[in-house]
Formats: structure tokens, sequence, C-alpha cells
């Protein structure tokens, strides 16, 4: 009952970025994929990883960044069509901007001190109870 809730909610209050996460999805169905929390994994030949709605992109098989990416989940679950605009854009552009990276470099400051990042670390792990202390 609780997945076919988390399913329902994703696909309705999370749909533009439910969507989103389908289209890559579709674009890997090649790649491995499995199932963690109600949401569809898939393991792709990326550096990074991303959480879109219901659908998680893992580069890695750790298990802190499997619970960050869930906990983009959860951003999506309370969000809704503000998910995008408020933590996905700012998100995608602090990864890939080079100035960013630069930036991060340079000055010592983590990926996961920028608000959607951080964010994401404490929901995932409040939610499924996991440890995430992604610094």
């Amino acid at each position: 009952m609780k997945k076919l809730l988390f399913w329902l909610w994703q696909w309705t209050w999370g749909f533009p970025q439910t969507v989103l996460g389908f289209i890559v999805f579709l674009i890997c169905r090649k790649q491995p994929h499995g199932t963690y929390r109600g949401c569809i994994t898939t393991r792709w030949n990326n550096r990074g990883s991303m959480g879109m709605g219901m659908f998680l992109f893992l580069g890695t098989e750790d298990a802190q960044v499997r619970v960050h990416e869930f906990g983009h989940s959860v951003q999506s679950l309370i969000l809704g069509p503000l998910f995008l605009p408020v933590m996905g854009i700012p998100s995608i552009l602090w990864c890939n901007i080079p100035y960013f990276r630069r930036m991060r470099k340079e000055r010592g400051v983590s990926y996961y001190c920028f608000y959607p990042e951080s964010t994401a670390n404490r929901l995932g792990a409040w939610a499924t109870g996991e440890k995430c202390e992604l610094v």
C-alpha cells in the first residue's frame, strides 16, 4: 500500500520530474535496473548520480549515495512541481557548471554543502533510517 501511494504521489504531485526521470530511464533501458524503497534504480555509466521523482540513476554502488538520491525523491514528494526550480535545477547547475566545480576544488568546498544536496542527505537518512554522512 505504501509503495502504491508513493508511486501515485510521484506520478501526480511530482509529475514533471517523474516524467523526466522516466525519459532518462527509457534512454538507459539497457542498463541494469533494480528497486530501492519504491524507486526504480538504474546503474548507469555516468560519473555522477541523480534522483528524478521515483527514478534513481546511480553512478556507484555506494549505499550512502543511494540514500542521498532517495532524499531527492523525498524532496520531490514534498515540493511536487516546485522540485525542479527549487532543488533540481540548482543541483544540476552546482554539479555541472565549470565555475562551481573550480570553486569547490580551489576553496575545498564540499559538493554536499549546497542546500539541495545537504537537504537530500538529511531527508534520505530520515526517511530510510540509514546513514548518509556524505560531506
